[in-house]
């Protein structure tokens, strides 16, 4: 292994590299291993290189009980799946043969469930008498990795080689008594942690990884063949075309081109010889005869190009080598709306739709009867047609996305927007061109026309609720037991109902579904007092109480404080195994949070609490205003702090044995804090980078936390998240996605956990509300201005009654949610709140069905009762506007 300092732009761009190198090597008879989801990109490029099968290796902890942190051993998937056993945890723990057997029938479940979720039914590739090489994005401390070594061996493999493209130089060496060979491109002496070494680090979507996956089982292990080209006359009118179809086509794509271009458009075309490589026949036409190209006004014939369209896939029938393989369009400028139209009038012969800085609006009412997957691609500075495509994209009722490239004009000609571009629409077309629908959608029966028709239908929809301290109130929401997740939300920090209403339903689902964990938008070090004190369990004596900085009220209030009592007097009738924990997912305690990993090691292991405090000595200078952090790291052009901070992390998890085995809890807690630190470090450098980016590292960390804590829980583990309708709305449905690409903890767990996660949120048309007018300014009891009618508050208010819930799942009516998809404004109030500006500072454009699972509705709301305390000021001035 050679020292070196790479960068990579992204997963992919790692996997050429390291495929580059390893098909230098000359591996014998290899089989590709991707640990999931981060390696899946980098494995695909290795795979391309070495001309080898893919596939994915899964490895399951088995945790210690009462230390889930310590693995005791783990499961690595296969045609058999091994158990790979921690003999010294094994001993030390004093667990018996009974335990073992009934951790490995419940992570092999899982096991199992996740394969399915990826892999549908195929079976593993064996790596027997094979070369196994195991790819990841980059190694920390390597568990996974070693798991997933010590169970391809038992299953036989000749040979093991471990390829990541970065990890810290030791734990790399330390891999080499591992494995046969080790190949690492990047053998780090500074580790900044794995994401460091990437400029594009985004946390893969389950269907980007299994577009990637299908993109591996599509091609061909067998010497390239060029792909057949004909020309084609398309009947009626013989319009002229090119047709490429290449060896075991996967599907067909046709391109409706736009008002300015024909079949010979050479942004059209590169995206073709894209697919075309991908395994997609494509046909690309013209959709005018010469004489009809001549009059400007027919290509803005959006029923004429429709026809053409709908002609063309029936002559494409007739056509041997592609009339079985399943269809999509792709519609540029105005033949995004023709594609549309004729999509709509096809039905189930479509399979689906990508618009390429398109005009969807165009296909009008034919949008609400499209029934085909629909990605809408759209350039970032092309600010007319993206707002006429949020528009559409809120008509289509079928799956849908709304993707914007950064910087890209209407043509995608700068550097590297075409390319992305393109890669949406294979990935697209990758992930639903499988079969063909063996139905279609009925034409709707009936349209809402206005806010009065919504209104009315809105009261047939809505279940009338009590007041949050009536039992029934939280009975209302006892659907949503069955989920693991339960998130719930609220449009502003300062509102009496909504902490007492989320108060009602969370012992709801406490009492009667099992439900054992609360976390919040709350700082971790500030929680944990909390958890200790609900579970009546010691604890340090606190160097200041909790939630003691700006904002105060929104933690320190009457109603929360009730709350905590309920939760203290549940956990006090219950074993301490079935106690409600309460834990915190924001980052912003970055101080606090240092004190507490240094208390931790002080009490277990002095000489490395000497390290850290050294170590984080470098962040000091800071301290007393954290922006400051930003603003120096960003003026000497790199990250002052980050690789002593991470390096106090790696030092905990892999001394996690002799510490967890003292005090899991207390572990557990230092742990979470370390990774917190380093977080919040990342999160004051790259807020001067854009807004954007640090939200995103903000919410990825609230995510992250969340399901650190469920898998601490346990598999059966659920949890009760309350955070504001900001974060737990579905981001790719507001403007938040679709406009700034940002992303939130809302997203990330439908993404992750499907159906298993519900969004709740919450909503009011007037009253008054406790909030701030700046940033460290005094609280204030404030007047909410009466709901916009332009917005969906208003909507709710025109229902008439004080408190209702509206369920927006499967059973809700198709015309009224239809008409709620329409695009409208939602009010969002953060700590701070202005209302002389609230149009532009505080509403936003959404779509509610499909933000939310469901919306609590209070009428009219009061501000929260605060609990004084002392403030401690300059800690976190960069709060982005209190939300």
């Amino acid at each position: 292994m050679v020292q070196q300092r790479e960068r990579f732009v992204d997963r992919a761009d790692a996997g050429r590299k390291l495929g580059a190198r390893l098909a230098s090597m000359a591996l014998q008879q290899p089989i590709v291993y991707a640990l999931p989801r981060g390696g899946v990109p980098v494995a695909l490029e290795v795979a391309r290189a070495l001309k080898a099968p893919l596939d994915l290796i899964f490895v399951r902890k088995i945790g210690a009980p009462g230390a889930p942190e310590v693995a005791l051993g783990a499961i690595v998937d296969g045609v058999a799946p091994q158990m790979v056993i921690n003999e010294e945890v094994m001993r030390s723990s004093g667990n018996d043969a009974d335990y073992l057997e009934k951790a490995r029938a419940r992570e092999l479940v899982e096991l199992e469930r996740r394969r399915a979720r990826y892999l549908g039914g195929r079976p593993q590739i064996s790596a027997a008498d094979r070369t196994a090489v195991i790819v990841d994005d980059g190694l920390a401390t390597g568990a996974t990795m070693k798991a997933a070594i010590i169970g391809l061996r038992r299953q036989g493999a000749r040979n093991i080689c471990v390829a990541v493209p970065v990890a810290p130089a030791a734990v790399a060496q330390e891999f080499s008594v591992l494995a046969d060979t080790v190949v690492c491109l990047n053998p780090a002496q500074r580790f900044f942690g794995v994401g460091g070494f990437y400029d594009d680090f985004h946390q893969l979507s389950d269907e980007e990884t299994v577009g990637l996956l299908r993109q591996a089982w599509a091609e061909d292990a067998q010497p390239h063949r060029a792909p057949s080209r004909r020309s084609v006359a398309v009947p009626p009118l013989a319009l002229a075309g090119e047709l490429v179809v290449p060896a075991d086509p996967r599907g067909l794509i046709i391109f409706a081109h736009g008002s300015g271009s024909s079949r010979l458009s050479p942004r059209n075309r590169a995206v073709a010889d894209v697919l075309n490589e991908r395994g997609f026949a494509t046909l690309l036409f013209d959709l005018l005869t010469p004489q009809e190209a001549q009059d400007r006004r027919n290509v803005f014939d959006i029923p004429l190009l429709a026809e053409r369209i709908v002609e063309t896939v029936g002559y494409v029938a007739g056509e041997p080598d592609v009339a079985d393989l399943p269809i999509g369009l792709f519609g540029a400028s105005t033949g995004a709306g023709a594609a549309l139209v004729a999509t709509a009038e096809l039905g189930g012969h479509v399979g689906a739709v990508v618009s390429r800085g398109g005009r969807p609006d165009l296909a009008g009412a034919h949008l609400a009867q499209v029934t085909a997957p629909t990605l809408l691609i759209v350039g970032g500075h092309d600010e007319h047609v993206l707002t006429l495509n949020r528009q559409a994209l809120f008509a289509l009722e079928s799956e849908k996305m709304l993707k914007v490239v950064p910087g890209a004009s209407h043509l995608f000609e700068e550097p590297g927007a075409l390319e992305m571009a393109t890669e949406l629409a294979c990935n697209w077309f990758e992930h639903y061109l499988q079969v063909l629908p063996d139905t279609v959608r009925a034409e709707p029966e009936r349209h809402l026309q206005g806010p009065a028709e919504i209104v009315t239908a809105l009261r047939s929809a809505v279940i009338p609720l009590p007041r949050p301290e009536q039992p029934s109130f939280g009975a209302a929401f006892d659907d949503y037991g069955s989920a693991r997740i339960v998130l719930l939300g609220e449009a502003s920090h300062g509102t009496s109902e909504f902490y007492r209403a989320r108060a009602a339903i969370t012992m709801r689902l406490v009492e009667r579904h099992g439900f054992t964990l609360v976390a919040a938008e709350a700082d971790w070090p500030d929680a944990a007092m909390i958890d200790r004190y609900i579970r009546s369990r010691p604890g340090a004596s606190p160097r200041r109480l909790p939630f003691s900085r700006f904002p105060t009220w929104m933690w320190r209030n009457r109603e929360f404080d009730d709350f905590v009592a309920s939760l203290r007097d549940h956990n006090a009738k219950v074993e301490p195994d079935e106690q409600v924990r309460f834990h915190g997912l924001d980052l912003y305690s970055m101080t606090a949070s240092i004190a507490a990993v240094l208390e931790y090691l002080d009490r277990v292991d002095p000489a490395a609490a000497r390290e850290a405090r050294q170590r984080y000595g470098c962040i000091d200078p800071w301290s007393q205003e954290l922006a400051a952090y930003g603003r120096a790291s960003l003026s000497r052009g790199y990250a002052l702090c980050e690789a002593p901070v991470m390096r106090t992390l790696l030092d905990l998890l892999q001394s996690e044995l002799l510490y967890a085995a003292r005090d899991g809890d207390e572990f557990f807690d230092a742990v979470q804090n370390a990774r917190l630190v380093a977080n919040a470090e990342r999160y004051y450098r790259v807020m001067y980078y854009g807004s954007h980016e640090s939200w995103n590292l903000r919410d990825g960390h609230m995510f992250e936390t969340l399901k650190h804590v469920l898998d601490r829980g346990g598999p059966d583990a659920k949890a009760v998240v309350w955070a504001h309708n900001s974060h737990i709305g579905d981001a790719r449905f507001t403007d938040m996605g679709s406009a700034r690409g940002e992303l939130n903890i809302g997203q990330l767990c439908r993404e992750e956990f499907g159906r298993q996660a519900v969004l709740i949120g919450f909503g009011t048309h007037s009253g008054t509300v406790a909030a701030a007018s700046e940033w460290d300014a005094p609280m204030e009891v404030k007047t909410v201005r009466p709901s916009r009618p332009d917005s969906y508050e208003a909507l709710c208010h025109g229902v008439g009654e004080k408190r209702f819930l509206l369920d927006m799942g499967q059973d809700m009516d198709p015309a009224l949610r239809r008409a709620l998809r329409d695009p409208r404004l939602e009010r969002y109030i953060g700590v701070i709140y202005r209302p002389e500006t609230e149009r532009w500072s505080h509403y936003s454009h959404a779509t509610l069905p499909d933000q939310y699972d469901a919306l609590v509705w209070f009428d009219e709301t009061r501000a929260v009762t605060p609990v004084p305390t002392r403030v401690v000021a300059g800690e976190d001035e960069t709060y982005p506007f209190g939300l």
